[in-house]
């Protein structure tokens, strides 16, 4: 695997990790578990992942946190939880994949990739905090069905070609971040429509 490939698998799964951690980690420990892909020695430390105990704990969480993404408010309880979670996950998942022998690297990584997936998790929680303030309880539920087919389309895309990936979640990213302004938008101007009117002024 070329080093470009190792950086963006590295930067796609801690991407990934703000959105779906358990789902990332679910992947990532089955992908070394089976040899899905091929890895050089010096990333055999991915392979911890591969642990029937590690994956057997994130699937658990995946489906704990694909429950809890469906229901209206729960949702943002749940991400308020996974504020340090996700983050430090994203962070140790993008550490497991960089060469253990250039600690520089390793330093950069660890950074980064708590960084990404605190981008991710906070344009997650942002649009969906505002979703959740919509009258209608339809779009909460759409809106998490998307960021599940997707997320797990990426980490799968991810697998086979990394950069395509980064610039796929690179994408989704923006489309969250434009939901979360374009529903601000309409509750401001739903809520303008019925605040109530000052009364007329006498004379």
């Amino acid at each position: 695997m070329e080093a470009t490939h190792v950086i963006a698998l590295a930067a796609s799964f801690s991407l990934l990790a703000g959105w779906r951690i358990y789902a990332a980690v679910l992947v990532a420990g089955l992908a070394m578990h089976f040899d899905l892909i091929p890895l050089p020695e010096h990333l055999a430390g991915l392979k911890a992942m591969g642990s029937w105990w590690v994956i057997g704990i994130a699937a658990v969480g995946a489906v704990a946190e694909f429950l809890a993404d469906k229901i209206a408010w729960v949702d943002t309880a749940w991400d308020s939880v996974h504020t340090i979670v996700r983050p430090l996950g994203g962070a140790l998942l993008a550490l497991a994949i960089i060469d253990p022998g250039q600690p520089v690297w390793q330093i950069v990584t660890l950074l980064l990739g708590g960084g990404s997936a605190l981008l991710t998790h906070g344009a997650k929680a942002s649009a969906r905090t505002a979703v959740n303030l919509s009258p209608e309880p339809v779009s909460n539920v759409v809106m998490s069905s998307a960021e599940d087919v997707g997320t797990t389309s990426a980490l799968l895309i991810a697998l086979a070609n990394p950069v395509v990936a980064l610039i796929l979640i690179m994408l989704m990213l923006g489309v969250m971040v434009g939901i979360f302004f374009a529903m601000r938008r309409f509750i401001r101007d739903v809520g303008d429509i019925f605040k109530p009117k000052p009364p007329p002024s006498a004379g």
